[in-house]
């Protein structure tokens, strides 16, 4: 019961301080995106999405896409943490996460990619 209580802890901190870090600025930028001439920014992780699996962000809402991706990347930080809590050994700890970070992400950035097809916002190359 305790690693349950450590592991939704540990979640809504990473997820407080990712919406903090990347969420809100970006929701600063595009409201003001036709003030300001700037580089455009985005988030890696959109990027990908983009990049990999055709996601079309003219049909996509970006506030929601946000949420999704400070969710999912949340959720990829505690999984690895918490696996790697309850390995004693340091070595073999970070031996571990540097296994462990690559397939997580990419996975869950596919679940993410699943659920933007079934609801018809992939281009159609």
């Amino acid at each position: 019961m305790k690693e349950v209580i450590v592991f939704i802890v540990c979640f809504l901190i990473v997820l407080f301080f990712y919406e903090m870090i990347f969420v809100v600025p970006m929701k600063k930028y595009r409201a003001n995106k036709g003030k300001k001439k700037k580089e455009k920014k985005e988030l890696a992780e959109i990027r990908y999405l983009v990049y990999k699996y055709k996601l079309d962000l003219k049909k996509v809402n970006y506030n929601q896409l946000l949420q999704i991706v400070a969710l999912t990347s949340s959720l990829d930080i505690t999984i690895i943490v918490t696996i790697i809590s309850f390995i004693d050994s340091y070595l073999l700890s970070l031996l571990l996460c540097l296994v462990l970070v690559i397939p997580i992400i990419m996975i869950s950035y596919w679940l993410v990619f699943r659920f933007y097809k079934k609801r018809g916002m992939i281009k159609d190359v």
